[in-house]
């Protein structure tokens, strides 16, 4: 028996079930994943059907052929000049609405298109329901229902694919009209150039026409590099104003097509409301603020016992492994420098980084989990597009609070290079997990009071004020960037909303735990124990009866003055680089003539070791915007050199922050002496 062979490529969004569609298909046991771009490469399986052999292509998850992305360019390259016999655009039930939109621009190349609306289940749940006879009436395209997970509707999505493959149409699928300017613009466009490339392509010459207009260099590359002919020559300049228009014109006609096919529940509805409310422009920042200021809360809470429990633990050992280390015949000098210096550091880093970020990093996945997180993304994408960088830059920016390195490496998830490039070198700008000891510290001591049941609220209240300030560094430096070193103009990319979704709490611990926790943790770890060496010899190495620790302090005394602080505060600054954790203890050290790390547990006894070292109000209010803006921690520094490949960049990301740290602190001092 001959079998025929039928093509198929399979797309859709990111999470719409395309990979468990294509793994029911053709056996295949290719990994699934519910987060976006899980699908970075073609894979290929075959389906038979009778007498047909059905070969599959999955296609990376795309949200538009308009591409935007690595992932988009795959998969418009593939429908566009890959000539398959049957295009399955896959879409999410529950979100029809937005999956349209990669249909629609589908359809302008094609009309053997099938729309498979997939997770008919948990649309059902929701109280979803998708009148596909609707669909199908205004789309003139078949249209199937699938459950993927429970293999329902996949039988005659099979059938489908054969019947559309014998009955090969050729043309338009469907023609979507824009508004009048943008038809005008298209009827005008006439050249030999375009009916070539349509003759060599298979593409309608309409869709071809469309991408002149909006001047798509990206799909010209493309063109090029397949059929040999080159668009380049009849675009003009890109216009923002007409891509804006494009993808308006499909944005509304899928909200027309739901309006008639696509029928809400309560649930559905209830969590519409809900978001309507998050991403408000005036309720949506203050939203955020508040979420803030209650994890920070919570942090700061119940960060506290658990530290000084540590903290008390690895103080009860010291004097025992003194002894042990005396016992076995190392020498007292060598014994101080292990214990007191370098064992002193390492343990004060898990004392207080570990509670910290073991409620932090949870609740930073709780909020993942529930959907919340892409919302607050979707808050300030608007922000960073006005500065000429992408919106993930938001994503990235919520990593950085519990450590800058892991937000460093989540720009990852940014395509373009110069926006990643953006990202990386502003998300020092948020303070990190090891800088809110300090903030906390003198927040807590010259502002709310170190007593009092109210002390923590009012310090998480003035801490989210103070990240106010680093959000807005954050898109004043990228503007500026984006300007300047790294001009260009912004990508558009679109934020996938999921549904609100019941945490799995034992989930979030473990991997909130072993993959952001200690992975943190580790690395500082490795950072911190050179520190509590050269910390040590700093305090204990004495020339003419000053230590270098006082020395170096004397030598930065000026610069200190100039900026409102004093020699010992930047001293410490500088020391505390392998971890932020230290800056304080190495602060009391110097200002106490310690020889080794001593931490002060009273607020009140440090409050008093301050003002009598000269602090003031101004001191303290220069600390916390040092302590923001300075240079990165070495865990930090280590991630964007190998992040970036670059050493200049690497030099850059830790010399834009301390530059600009400094400028405010100086500029804070003058007008504080003014006014004074």
């Amino acid at each position: 028996m001959v079998e025929n062979t039928i093509s198929v490529a399979l797309s859709g969004n990111p999470n719409v079930g395309k990979s468990t569609i294509f793994n029911a298909l053709t056996g295949l046991k290719q990994h699934t994943g519910n987060w976006a771009g899980k699908t970075v490469d073609l894979a290929a399986g075959v389906c038979r059907v009778g007498a047909y052999k059905i070969n599959i292509t999955d296609l990376p998850g795309s949200y538009s052929l308009l591409s935007h992305s690595g992932e988009e360019d795959i998969a418009r390259d593939y429908i566009c000049f890959g000539r398959c016999d049957v295009n399955v655009v896959v879409c999410d039930a529950t979100c029809l609405e937005r999956n349209l939109n990669l249909l629609l621009q589908i359809l302008e190349i094609t009309p053997n298109v099938i729309l498979c609306i997939n997770l008919i289940d948990e649309a059902a749940k929701r109280g979803i329901t998708v009148d596909k006879n609707a669909l199908q009436k205004h789309l003139k395209i078949p249209v199937v229902t699938t459950a993927a997970r429970s293999g329902k509707g996949l039988d005659t999505l099979k059938d489908e694919i054969v019947k559309m493959a014998t009955l090969k149409k050729s043309g338009i699928g469907f023609t979507l009209k824009y508004n009048d300017e943008i038809e005008q613009k298209l009827a005008k466009i006439n050249s030999s150039i375009i009916d070539e490339a349509a003759g060599l392509s298979g593409l309608p010459t309409r869709f071809l026409k469309l991408r002149v207009l909006e001047n798509d260099t990206a799909f010209f590359a493309s063109l090029r590099k397949n059929v040999g002919t080159d668009l380049n020559e009849l675009a003009e300049n890109k216009n923002e104003e007409i891509s804006k228009a494009l993808v308006s014109g499909i944005m509304d006609e899928s909200e027309r097509i739901c309006k008639n096919a696509v029928h809400r529940g309560k649930k559905d509805n209830r969590d519409r409301k809900i978001d309507k409310i998050i991403t408000h422009k005036l309720f949506g920042p203050l939203i955020i603020f508040c979420m803030l200021a209650l994890i920070f809360w919570i942090t700061i809470s119940g960060a506290n016992y658990p530290s000084n429990l540590l903290n008390s633990f690895f103080t009860s050992l010291e004097g025992g492994i003194f002894d042990l280390l005396i016992r076995i015949g190392l020498p007292n000098t060598i014994c101080e420098v292990l214990v007191h210096g370098i064992y002193r550091v390492v343990t004060w880093i898990v004392s207080v980084m570990l509670p910290p970020m073991a409620i932090f990093f949870p609740l930073f996945t709780l909020l993942e989990d529930l959907g919340f997180l892409p919302r607050i993304a979707f808050n300030l994408d608007r922000c960073f597009h006005k500065c000429h960088t992408c919106g993930k830059q938001a994503l990235t920016m919520c990593m950085g609070f519990g450590c800058n390195a892991v937000g460093v490496t989540g720009c990852r998830i940014i395509d373009s290079p110069r926006e990643r490039l953006i990202a990386i070198l502003t998300n020092s700008f948020i303070p990190c997990n090891g800088r809110f000891p300090t903030l906390i510290t003198v927040i807590t001591i010259f502002f709310v009071g170190s007593y009092g049941a109210t002390s923590s609220i009012g310090a998480a209240l003035l801490l989210c004020l103070f990240i106010m300030l680093s959000f807005l560094m954050t898109f004043a430096v990228s503007f500026l960037l984006s300007k300047t070193v790294l001009k260009g103009m912004p990508s558009s990319f679109t934020l996938e909303l999921p549904p609100y979704r019941r945490p799995q709490i034992l989930k979030v611990i473990v991997r909130s735990v072993f993959d952001r926790t200690l992975f943190v943790l580790g690395r500082a770890l490795i950072a911190a124990a050179p520190a509590g060496l050269i910390i040590w010899l700093m305090a204990n190495v004495t020339i003419d009866g000053a230590s270098l620790l006082n020395i170096a302090s004397r030598f930065l005394d000026p610069l200190g003055k100039a900026m409102g602080l004093d020699g010992v505060i930047l001293l410490a600054f500088i020391l505390g680089f392998p971890a932020n954790e230290i800056v304080i203890p190495i602060m009391v050290m110097a200002y106490t003539a310690n020889a080794n790390l001593t931490e002060i547990g009273n607020l009140g006894v440090l409050k008093d070791i301050f003002i009598s070292n000269g602090w003031s109000l101004l001191t303290a209010i220069n600390v916390m915007i040092f302590s923001l803006f300075h240079w990165p921690c070495a865990t930090t520094v280590q991630t964007i050199k190998k992040e970036t490949g670059s050493t200049l960049w690497t030099a850059f990301a830790v010399i834009l922050p301390t530059i600009i740290g400094i400028l405010l602190c100086l500029i804070t001092t003058a007008i504080w002496n003014i006014v004074k």
